[in-house]
């Protein structure tokens, strides 16, 4: 998510992604991609552009969105499909906003519950 109300305030006060590197500190490729929403701004990095901006931080903040990474090898069951398969395809990899994430987890969780029942129900 693109950090719109930083990138507008730093342009509005002069600075470049350079500066604003220093600032973290961090180099201006990093920077770039934290003002882009591709990495993540922590509370402290926040704290100090916002010192350095001269404005209070509800000014230039905005939330992250989060994302999780899963592989889901129910989409893909053969045997040996997940095996050393390090290199993750489009198909079995997603990108998962927050809002679907606590949905995501419930459903795992009960998705472990039912294999540790049939865990035991073969060791039988």
């Amino acid at each position: 998510m693109q950090k719109e109300k930083l990138r507008t305030v730093r342009k509005m006060k002069g600075f470049t992604q350079q500066q604003m590197a220093d600032v973290i500190p961090t180099d201006v490729s990093n920077y770039s991609r934290k003002e882009s929403g591709a990495v993540s701004i922590t509370q402290t990095e926040w704290s100090k552009i916002a010192k350095f901006l001269e404005v209070p931080i509800e000014e230039i903040y905005e939330e992250e969105e989060a994302k999780i990474i899963i592989e889901n090898p129910v989409f893909n069951d053969s045997p040996g499909a997940n095996v050393g398969n390090s290199d993750f395809s489009a198909n079995n990899v997603g990108y998962i906003n927050n809002e679907l994430s606590i949905e995501i987890i419930k459903t795992m969780q009960e998705y472990i519950g039912l294999l540790k029942e049939e865990i035991e129900r073969l060791k039988k």
